[in-house]
């Protein structure tokens, strides 16, 4: 009887030294190193359920291109994506580094700022989490009054009250550098960081005198305003943007076309930066490469007039950081140089 107990014991006792060894096994293929880093082909344990796609403020360009880009990507790459408002280029940044966001639109030049640690990101020192995703159009420094206003020069706008965009956007570099220009700080206005809504409804109250706008054209908020309060854009002078290109050559010349807002039938002459996305670098190769094929071949269906600008043949025009290995696939795969 003794020995009948004994061998049930140990048959018992096997049977679960058994069990457990299979059923670490188990685990192990299902939650050890086969997931892989951020950077494997085959999806990575860095992915997330969803990707967060940060943009910039409602009034902007990014914002609506952000959530045609996320439409296509849930419907195209097997993940949801979702759009949301954020303070812009710099602030995208930072919150890709917290992994708060997956993918985020910002200008070439703060991309450039991160990745060195300069400018508004000398506190935060380096920022290397992101790669570029590509390129997309030209960002054209717009700055905005009323159509009654008496504002006509850059320099005019000496003593007035002046947004500069969002505190830490791309906006705010951009309107530091081109009053630099003309000999001018933020101290020498009565400074105002809102948002480019926010800064044109501040117009239309009378409340603002000018606001500094980057964005790809026609930008939602100064469309708006045309439409109620009627706007003029206040030109650069030649002389000045040879002297911007000349010491921050991440400018370009550009002009906003005529009759691109109602109440500007003239060509007005400015400068542009380049927007770009960017990525996490930890997200998986496979993962970025299904993310930018479902961007790149629908870019013509996001829902704004600039998506017409956006052309995979200049994907990599303006870009100074390293690009993603799931983008530079679907690159090479369509030869792009």
């Amino acid at each position: 009887m003794k020995r009948r107990q004994f061998l049930l014991s140990l048959t018992l006792l096997l049977s679960m030294s058994l069990m457990t060894a299979c059923g670490g096994g188990g685990n192990s293929a299902q939650g050890g190193t086969g997931g892989g880093g951020g950077s494997s082909s085959s999806g990575g344990s860095a992915d997330p359920s969803q990707l967060i796609i940060a943009t910039g403020g409602t009034g902007g360009t990014y914002f609506p291109l952000g959530g045609g880009m996320a439409d296509h990507i849930t419907k195209n790459a097997g993940i949801t994506a979702t759009a949301q408002a954020t303070g812009a280029s710099a602030e995208n940044i930072r919150l890709i580094r917290d992994k708060k966001a997956d993918i985020a639109f910002t200008q070439n030049d703060i991309a450039e700022y991160a990745s060195k640690g300069a400018n508004m990101f000398q506190q935060d020192g380096k920022i290397d989490s992101f790669q570029a995703l590509g390129a997309l159009y030209d960002e054209t420094i717009q700055i905005v009054v009323s159509a009654d206003s008496n504002i006509k020069s850059v320099a005019d706008l000496k003593d007035k009250r002046v947004s500069v965009g969002a505190p830490g956007s791309g906006t705010e570099v951009n309107a530091q550098q081109i009053l630099e220009a003309y000999g001018m700080t933020f101290e020498d206005t009565k400074l105002q960081r809102l948002s480019f809504a926010d800064s044109a409804k501040a117009i239309q109250d009378g409340q603002l005198d000018a606001a500094f706008q980057t964005a790809g054209t026609p930008t939602a908020a100064i469309t708006e305003l045309a439409a109620t309060t009627g706007v003029k854009i206040i030109p650069i002078d030649a002389d000045k943007i040879d002297a911007i290109i000349a010491k921050y050559p991440y400018y370009v010349k550009t002009t906003v076309p005529a009759n691109t807002y109602q109440t500007v039938p003239e060509e007005v002459t400015t400068v542009s930066v380049k927007s770009m996305l960017l990525i996490r670098s930890d997200l998986s190769e496979d993962l970025v490469y299904k993310v930018t094929k479902a961007i790149f071949e629908n870019s013509d269906k996001l829902g704004h007039a600039k998506a017409k600008e956006i052309k995979l043949e200049n994907v990599k025009n303006g870009v100074s950081i390293p690009v993603h290995p799931g983008a530079q696939k679907y690159f090479d795969e369509k030869g792009v140089k």
